[in-house]
């Protein structure tokens, strides 16, 4: 016991040691959607040496000892209060029939399924859906700001971190009494949803160059999918290209923006009076760019889209 106490501390301190290291020295790669990036490296790697330590070892004994129909159980278990947050959620973005269907979906599993051990309510064809409060804020227009990588939590965002208080506040586990309960029943949740996710930590091990940003990536990817329910929009990077015009009153005096807009069919328009060739060669370069960038980057989960460039060369439209 006290030497798993020590070496907890010493993984604390550890942490605390690389998190000093990266909010003083680490690089960020620019990423816009991750300005804390430095910070929030930091607090990985924390992450990473608590769950090497403790956490993973605590799921791989668990799924050792367990059978796979009793962790199925266990599962079924929690989904079901789950479907508590999810039934409100749903309520909360207007989407009455999905709220009711995951209320049905709790009296079936808590009775029949005797206690949502057993998901009867899938066998029946009650879809189970997936919505929290940080998906209902983005559903009504809330951006999901910069990402964060929360101790212990693991990666987030400043509109998904409110999301999970509130997700906290409307689980009815919560509100077990006594505290020894409710705590058996947050760790046994916690173990069993570690072991559920151990083949996906072997892939990512081997699979990513980068595991960090891997993660980062996929999470925000699969979190805007969740938003809009499997069909995003498509999204466009800003257009910023830099051009220098010819001036008859001297030399040139650029360099200046162009001005762009949305077209509102996934492409840019792009207003310059009788461009140049060279005007017409940045914007073409600008047009490739994002696609040039996803295979640079092929350890993302998916490439970045692309922008499509039109050029209006002057007069009425």
């Amino acid at each position: 016991m006290k030497g798993s106490l020590s070496r907890f501390r010493a993984v604390v301190v550890c942490g605390l040691v690389a998190l000093t290291l990266a909010l003083g020295g680490c690089a960020s790669t620019g990423n816009p959607r991750d300005p804390l990036e430095p910070i929030n490296r930091g607090i990985y790697h924390f992450n990473d040496g608590v769950d090497n330590l403790i956490f993973k070892p605590a799921a791989e004994v668990y799924r050792g000892v367990l059978p796979q129909v009793v962790r199925t159980g266990v599962s079924n278990f929690f989904s079901n209060i789950g479907d508590v947050i999810v039934a409100l959620n749903n309520l909360l973005q207007g989407k009455f029939a999905q709220a009711l269907s995951d209320v049905g979906r709790i009296a079936v599993n808590t009775t029949a399924g005797l206690l949502g051990v057993l998901d009867v309510a899938t066998e029946i064809g009650l879809q189970k859906h997936n919505e929290d409060f940080g998906q209902t804020l983005g559903y009504w227009g809330i951006g999901d700001g910069p990402y964060l990588v929360i101790p212990f939590l693991g990666p987030s965002t400043v509109r998904d971190a409110v999301g999970l208080v509130a997700d906290y506040k409307t689980n009815p586990i919560t509100y077990v009494d006594p505290n020894r309960d409710r705590n058996a029943l947050y760790g046994l949740w916690f173990v069993n949803r570690r072991a559920e996710l151990l083949d996906t930590t072997k892939i990512l091990e081997t699979a990513a160059l980068d595991p960090y940003e891997f993660v980062r990536d996929a999470y925000l990817q699969r979190r805007r999918n969740l938003v809009y329910d499997g069909n995003p929009p498509p999204e466009l990077n800003d257009l910023d290209i830099r051009i220098k015009p010819k001036s008859k009153r001297g030399p040139d005096t650029g360099p200046y923006p162009v001005s762009a807009e949305p077209t509102g069919t996934g492409s840019i328009l792009v207003n310059i009076e009788n461009p140049t060739p060279a005007q017409l060669e940045a914007l073409e370069k600008a047009s490739r760019a994002p696609q040039a960038a996803a295979e640079r980057r092929s350890a993302a989960p998916q490439p970045e889209p692309q922008r499509v460039v039109r050029v209006w060369m002057g007069g009425s439209r």
